[in-house]
């Protein structure tokens, strides 16, 4: 059994990753196809993961990417999470994540509608009818908001009573929910947002006229959770089963299954493809100032091989989110946030010593060039972010 230290599992991290000096690229395209997938729940954390491994790639660089050459898409996927990925990626994750997704979403959602009366008769029928309705109205109207899609499908502003009774009780109206199944399906696709790049509202298109292709979903299910395993594993390897199972958010067996269609091999750190058993050398030291719910930290569950379990109360928030965080060599040393005049202030958590607290200190002062006085508000914020941005 071949044996990969942990002082190698950070080399793989900051060579694959694009976080050691030398492999840093302008590209966020080729950034995003070394991580397998961007994370996305916050708009800024994927321009951020772009900024952390490219030396001059501005915003323009990233939406560029995303609405002028649109090689790159934005999508839930695995785990129900938004990321943004590589467009050849789409045909594996539509038949592996998307579409599976689409089902227990439209089933959820017509449930919700059926046990708050909200809609008579057949409620599913009814439900795929506005979702054929909207779909056929952003054709028509070429790309739309939410609110504009819902005064042409007037079915969308139908209200539905939550929790009724509760002391949480609250009523929504369905359009999200419509245009969150239709994107899921592969029918539409988030455009460009309504406002500056940290904003979270998007213009909606049809896929169709988005992509030229449309977004296509022809793999047999088994292999395409193959190829998503693959591109994780080409990423994150070695990992475990475990890892693997908590990234894709799908059952042991799914897991099981896909790892039975491609040809790996076991180390004493876990799972590898066969093919990437040449021991890799350590590039030079390098620092890295990672944004939250980053790619890299959130790619494996068991993560002791590069965070200490005792900075955890400071970099996590309490459901598990990872805040803002620095990085020295392949592990996390500090956190970061943004002082009142927007610039990056950091904080390490323990001694690195002065060539990498120099190290630190430059990246910090190019994630602030970057971000250029625009202020980031992590979704989810952890107690050093909070403390370092007050």
């Amino acid at each position: 059994m071949r044996s990969i230290s942990v002082a190698e599992r950070r080399a793989r991290l900051g060579i694959r990753h694009r976080l050691a000096a030398g492999t840093r690229s302008e590209d966020p395209l080729e950034i995003a196809r070394s991580l397998t997938a961007l994370h996305a729940t916050d708009p800024a954390t994927v321009y951020l993961q772009v900024a952390a491994r490219s030396r001059t790639a501005g915003p323009t660089h990233v939406e560029q990417a995303l609405y002028g050459d649109r090689t790159l898409l934005r999508l839930l996927a695995m785990r129900r999470t938004m990321f943004v990925v590589p467009t050849d990626f789409l045909p594996a994750l539509q038949a592996a994540v998307a579409e599976p997704l689409a089902v227990k979403q439209h089933r959820r959602y017509g449930k919700l509608i059926a046990d708050a009366g909200a809609v008579d008769g057949d409620v599913d029928g009814w439900l795929r009818d506005v979702e054929d309705a909207t779909h056929k109205a952003l054709l028509e109207l070429g790309e739309a908001t939410g609110a504009r899609l819902s005064a042409a499908e007037p079915r969308l502003r139908t209200q539905v009573t939550l929790a009724p009774g509760k002391p949480y009780e609250s009523t929504t109206g369905i359009t999200t929910w419509v245009l969150v199944t239709l994107g899921c399906e592969g029918r539409i696709v988030r455009g460009r947002p309504n406002g500056s790049w940290v904003s979270s509202q998007y213009v909606w298109s049809p896929a169709e006229t988005w992509l030229p292709d449309g977004v296509p979903s022809t793999l047999p299910v088994d292999e395409a959770r193959a190829e998503v395993v693959r591109r994780y594993l080409r990423t994150f390897g070695p990992a475990s089963a475990l890892d693997v199972k908590w990234w894709t958010g799908w059952t042991a067996g799914e897991v099981k299954k896909a790892l039975a269609g491609l040809d790996t091999a076991e180390t004493d750190a876990g799972i590898v493809l066969a093919d990437d058993l040449e021991p890799v050398a350590a590039p030079e030291p390098w620092a890295a100032l990672l944004p939250a719910l980053d790619a890299t930290p959130m790619g494996w569950k068991e993560r002791d091989f590069y965070l200490d379990p005792g900075h955890i109360p400071s970099l996590f928030d309490r459901s598990g989110n990872i805040g803002p965080t620095v990085w020295w060599d392949g592990r996390i040393v500090g956190g970061w946030g943004q002082d009142a005049t927007g610039a990056v202030a950091f904080r390490l958590l323990e001694d690195v010593g002065s060539d990498a607290e120099a190290a630190v200190t430059a990246e910090a002062e190019r994630i602030s060039a970057f971000l250029d006085g625009v202020r980031i508000v992590p979704r989810f914020r952890t107690p050093l972010e909070r403390e370092l941005s007050s």
